[in-house]
């Protein structure tokens, strides 16, 4: 099964039907000096501000709490200080980047490694979403390569103030990559969300895809996705990966070496996804070889 799901996945990305869904766990692969893991994430703010002890393990609640009573830019300025170390791409990180058919590449962690591999190259661009907070009225701001933002269309507005859609500039229409970072970025402009009201707000509107940009919801069209360093025994992290793959195609893959929930296992079932039970590092490796093997055969 794993000989022939290798094979498929190099397959798809010679044709860019493959579409690369990247969590915390791939920090795993080199020294990135930035939380790897919602755990870790949360122990570091929790170590420059005092929270009750009963969310001082839960992210979401950790944030939520350091918002409300030390302000939303104490939780910006402690999330941006978590992920601010000059780490650089792993190895998947810059193969990834290297593969020339990559219409889109989701990111579910707030560091900047997948942009620093993607760097060298022009025609790409970021997708970021935005907390309602900090940003009220949008879902997603969009970046060029340099950091500077893609200014409109202005979100549509419905009576209640929210907008009816995430909006695509026609500009990020032209880009042979989207990077697309659902939970926001470090960089270029320190946008996250982390708080319970960040995602409150998100999944209100999620099933209905509004916070989607219509780029994504087109570009994942027929699609399979490779989930990479993601576990699913977390409701949002469910909850996220399954409006985000939602209208794909019916055969996905994921690579989850260790033993699995019950959630998990019935995620992938519902979702299409095969299960590959290697190591991430050597799943890496061997797709290294397998990429190599498409582009000598084509």
């Amino acid at each position: 099964m794993t000989v022939k799901a290798l094979h498929d996945i190099a397959a798809g990305f010679a044709q860019g039907r493959v579409i690369p869904y990247l969590g915390s766990g791939v920090l795993t692969l080199g020294e990135a000096g930035v939380p790897t893991s919602p755990l870790e994430l949360v122990a570091r703010l929790t170590a420059k501000t005092t929270v009750p002890h009963k969310v001082r393990s839960n992210l979401t609640g950790a944030a939520q709490y350091i918002e409300n009573f030390k302000h939303r830019k104490t939780l910006s300025s402690l999330m941006t200080e978590a992920f601010r170390a000059s780490a650089e791409p792993n190895g998947l990180h810059r193969m990834l980047a290297e593969l020339p058919e990559l219409p889109l590449l989701v990111h579910a962690w707030y560091d900047d490694l997948p942009q620093k591999a993607l760097a060298s190259r022009i025609d790409w661009g970021m997708a970021q979403g935005v907390s309602q907070t900090e940003h009220h009225g949008r879902w997603v701001n969009f970046f060029r390569p340099d950091g500077s933002e893609v200014t409109g269309p202005d979100p549509s507005i419905v009576a209640d103030d929210m907008p009816l859609f995430a909006p695509v500039p026609d500009e990020a229409r032209g880009w042979a990559t989207l990077l697309y970072q659902p939970l926001g970025s470090v960089r270029p402009a320190a946008n996250f969300l982390v708080s319970d009201s960040d995602f409150v707000e998100v999944l209100t509107e999620i099933d209905i895809q509004t916070p989607i940009p219509q780029s994504v919801q087109e570009l994942r069209r027929d699609r399979h996705f490779l989930f990479l360093g993601c576990r699913f025994d977390n409701q949002l992290d469910r909850l996220f990966a399954r409006q985000i793959m939602k209208r794909s195609s019916a055969k996905h893959w994921a690579v989850l070496p260790d033993p699995l929930t019950r959630n998990e296992e019935r995620f992938l079932e519902e979702q299409s996804i095969t299960r590959l039970e290697l190591p991430l590092l050597k799943f890496v490796g061997e797709l290294a070889e397998a990429l190599q093997g498409q582009a000598l055969t084509a």
